[in-house]
């Protein structure tokens, strides 16, 4: 088999089956693990998947830019923010996490709502300003400008005064082996960070990041409350997250 038909067929078992493991590829082709490693890399190195322990999973396409992300599953992001904004209580302090999903949970939330919003997001903090009754606290730092928000060991310090109900958290990636993940290690931890202060963590997943994974781990999916998205719930990614007792807050799909 030549060298561009084993990555097209990497990449089409990366598609079919959300994963591909080195050592049982290797064996089905007749090939030796080291040329499928390689072939990894390389697909690593051009942004087609990406590498974990023995094999490699999809690449997230939300680790792209600000401005592109913002034209990526538009729909998926708004159908999420409609279902994330039911979580939200009246009277409740909720922390926005920064991303163009959270910023479409922050244009849904209703206009009377009464509440207090914190986030370490410029965008979503401008996007809250015509709503009268709530209360917007913007934590300060380093501005990441991949993803408009702040970052660094001050952003850290600041969340370490926040006592929340709710954390609505943004990732580029959901993937039952690899949890819950980003693009960039300081936002990882500051995503952590924000995570500790709240009662209960609930994930925005537009459907681009089911099954798909990035290179810094933010949490494991056993350590948040549940995950709002509008992937179908026989995707064989949602089977295997709820396998795990993972709870899905279900959006509307594509057909709904």
């Amino acid at each position: 088999m030549l060298v561009p038909e084993r990555r097209d067929l990497l990449l089409a078992r990366l598609h079919r089956d959300g994963r591909v493991i080195a050592k049982d590829l290797a064996a089905e082709l007749g090939l030796s693990e080291d040329s499928v490693r390689r072939d990894l890399r390389e697909l690593a190195a051009a942004g087609l998947c990406q590498r974990v322990y023995g094999g490699a999973v999809p690449a997230s396409p939300a680790v792209a830019d600000y401005a592109t992300r913002a034209g990526v599953a538009v729909d998926s992001k708004a159908r999420v923010a409609a279902a994330a904004v039911q979580l939200v209580e009246p009277g409740s302090t909720v922390i926005l996490d920064g991303g163009t999903t959270a910023l479409a949970v922050a244009r849904a939330l209703p206009p009377d709502l009464v509440a207090t919003v914190v986030t370490h997001s410029p965008t979503v903090a401008a996007a809250l300003v015509e709503h009268p009754g709530v209360e917007v606290y913007v934590l300060g730092g380093r501005l990441f400008k991949h993803s408009a928000v702040t970052s660094g060991a001050a952003a850290v310090e600041a969340a370490g005064a926040v006592n929340a109900d709710l954390f609505l958290l943004g990732v580029t990636g959901v993937h039952p082996e690899s949890g819950l993940t980003t693009g960039d290690a300081d936002e990882a931890a500051m995503k952590r960070a924000l995570a500790r202060r709240a009662a209960d963590t609930y994930v925005l997943a537009s459907v681009e990041k089911i099954g798909a994974a990035s290179p810094f781990t933010v949490l494991p999916l056993s350590a948040v409350a549940g995950v709002v998205t509008d992937a179908p719930p026989d995707d064989e990614v949602m089977v295997r997250l709820r396998r795990l007792d993972v709870t899905v807050v279900q959006a509307a799909t594509d057909a709904g």
